[in-house]
C-alpha cells in the first residue's frame, strides 16, 4: 500500500517545485522586461536623428550616393571636439550636387527620420552661402522639434541665388549634449537678395556643445535669442521664453 501513496507524494511534491520555478520565472521575466523597458526609454530619449529631405552630403537615403559615400552613421551628433563642424565636414569633400531646387516665396516642407524620442528639443533651418563659414537662420521650431518629423517652412523671397547650404541643426533636451547638423547641397532661384542683405537680415545659427564654450543644458529647452522671422514654438514654450542659454 505505501507504494501508491509514495508515488503520489512524489507526484505532488513535483508539482510545488514546479510551481516555484515558474514562479520565480515570472517574477525574473517581469523584472528583466522592467529593466529593458527602462533602457529602451533611456535609448529613445537620446534617439539619434538624420535629416531625411532634402537629401544631406553623403546621406545613406539617397540612391544617387554610391555605397562608399554613405553615411552610415549620419543620425550621430557633431564631433564635441567641434572637429567636423559644420555639417560633419562633408561640405568639403563631397563634389557640389544640389539634391533639390528651390524658388524663393515659395512653401517647401524638409523631415527628418531616426528612432522616434519623446523628448524633442529645437531646430533652426539655416542657409550658407559661403561654403560653411556663416549660416543664417530662416526658420526656427523652439521646443518640440523633431517630434513632427516633417516641417513647412517658407524658402524667403529675399534669398541670395545660387548654390547653396542648407542645413537642419538639433538641439536635444533630453540625453548627452550634442548638436545635431546635417546639410544639403541645394540651388535657389528667383531670390531678390544680395549677400550683404541677406547676412544682415537674418540672424547666424545657434551654436553649442562643439567646444566653443556655449553649451545646453539637459532636461531644458534651448530657446534661440534668434529664431529669425519664422518660428513655431511647442512644448509648453512661447514667444515670451526667455532666451537659454545665454551664449556671447
Amino acid at each position: 500500500m505505501t507504494g501508491p501513496y509514495g508515488a503520489h507524494h512524489h507526484h505532488h511534491r513535483t508539482n510545488a517545485a514546479i510551481d516555484i520555478v515558474y514562479n520565480n520565472l515570472a517574477k525574473t521575466t517581469m523584472h528583466f522586461n522592467a529593466i529593458f523597458s527602462v533602457l529602451l526609454s533611456c535609448g529613445l530619449a537620446a534617439a539619434h536623428m538624420q535629416m531625411s529631405w532634402p537629401y544631406p552630403l553623403r546621406s545613406p537615403l539617397d540612391p544617387q550616393n554610391k555605397g562608399s559615400d554613405k553615411d552610415y552613421d549620419m543620425s550621430n551628433p557633431l564631433d564635441s571636439s567641434g572637429a567636423n563642424f559644420p555639417c560633419k565636414g562633408y561640405h568639403k569633400n563631397t563634389p557640389w550636387r544640389a539634391t533639390v531646387e528651390y524658388k524663393a516665396g515659395e512653401s517647401y516642407n524638409m523631415s527628418v527620420t531616426g528612432a522616434a524620442t519623446h523628448s524633442g528639443g529645437s531646430c533652426q533651418l539655416s542657409l550658407s552661402y559661403d561654403e560653411g563659414k556663416t549660416f543664417k537662420v530662416i526658420k526656427s521650431m523652439v521646443g518640440g522639434c523633431p517630434l513632427d518629423f516633417k516641417y513647412d517652412f517658407d524658402m524667403p523671397s529675399d534669398v541670395v541665388n545660387g548654390h547653396a547650404l542648407f542645413a537642419w541643426s538639433w538641439f536635444n533636451l533630453v540625453g548627452n549634449r550634442e548638436m545635431y547638423m546635417n546639410c544639403a547641397d541645394v540651388e535657389i532661384s528667383g531670390g531678390s537678395g544680395s549677400r550683404e542683405s541677406f547676412e544682415n537680415d537674418y540672424p547666424d545659427m545657434f551654436v553649442a556643445n562643439v567646444g566653443n564654450g556655449c553649451s545646453t543644458v539637459e532636461g531644458k529647452h534651448t530657446v534661440f535669442a534668434h529664431p529669425g522671422k519664422q518660428v513655431t514654438y511647442a512644448g509648453g514654450l512661447d514667444a515670451s521664453s526667455p532666451p537659454f542659454p545665454i551664449c556671447s
